[in-house]
C-alpha cells in the first residue's frame, strides 16, 4: 500500500479589509527588572561579593607570617620568649608575676634547651626560679603545666622535699626552698606576626 502525498500552494492575499497580524506588544523595560530599589540592592550585593572575593584573594596572597618577635626586654629562644627578672621574690610570687605578664614560669623540655637557657644567664652566681616544684603526696617533681619531671632527661641536685622548688644558674639545676627569694624566668610561646 502506497500512500500518496499531496502538496498544495496556499496564497494568502492581504487586502486592506483584513486585520493585520500584529506582533506581541513590547513590554516596558522596567517590568522585567523590578522596581528601582531591587536593581540597587542587586548592584550592592554584587559589589559586596566582588569586594569579599578580592579581600580573600588579597589576604591569602599577602598574609604570610613575618619573623616572630618577642616583647621588649624578652629574649627569643627556639619557639619561646624568655624574660629574666632583675628583682628577687619567692617562687609563688614569681609565679604570680609571670601570670600578670600573660606568661608562665619557664618550662624546660630537655638538656639541650637547658644548656641554651644557661648560656643566656650572664652571671654565674645567680639562681633563677622556673616552673617546677616538688609535690606531695606524689613525692615527685611536677611542672606547673601538670606533667612530671622525667629525671632521665633532667636531673636536679639538692633535696627533694616539701616546699622545694627548682632553680637554674649558668652551671646548675638545683632544688631550693620555695620561700627563699631569687630571680625567675618567665616564658611566652612565640606567635608569628601577620603583615
Amino acid at each position: 500500500m502506497d500512500r500518496q502525498v499531496t502538496y498544495a500552494d496556499l496564497k494568502i492575499s492581504r487586502d486592506s479589509s483584513s486585520p493585520e497580524i500584529l506582533s506581541p506588544p513590547s513590554l516596558p523595560q522596567d517590568v522585567c527588572q523590578g522596581p528601582p530599589w531591587h536593581r540597587l540592592a542587586l548592584k550592592l550585593a554584587c559589589t559586596g561579593v566582588i569586594l569579599l572575593a578580592l579581600t580573600v584573594i588579597g589576604l591569602s596572597a599577602t598574609e604570610r607570617p613575618s619573623p616572630v618577635k618577642c616583647p621588649m626586654h624578652w629574649h627569643p629562644l627556639q619557639e619561646k620568649c624568655l624574660f629574666f627578672s632583675h628583682d628577687i621574690n619567692t617562687w609563688h610570687n614569681s609565679l604570680a608575676d609571670c601570670s600578670t605578664q600573660e606568661s608562665s614560669l619557664l618550662l624546660i623540655q630537655d638538656q639541650e634547651e637547658l644548656k641554651l637557657i644557661q648560656n643566656l644567664i650572664d652571671t654565674e652566681a645567680l639562681l633563677y626560679g622556673i616552673g617546677l616544684n616538688f609535690t606531695l603526696p606524689q613525692k615527685k617533681w611536677k611542672w606547673i603545666n601538670g606533667s612530671f619531671l622525667n629525671s632521665n632527661i633532667l636531673q636536679i641536685t639538692g633535696d627533694a622535699k616539701e616546699d622545694s622548688c627548682a632553680y637554674i644558674s649558668q652551671k646548675s639545676f638545683v632544688s631550693e626552698d620555695c620561700n627563699t627569694e631569687y630571680r625567675w624566668i618567665c616564658q611566652k610561646c612565640l606567635k608569628p606576626l601577620r603583615n
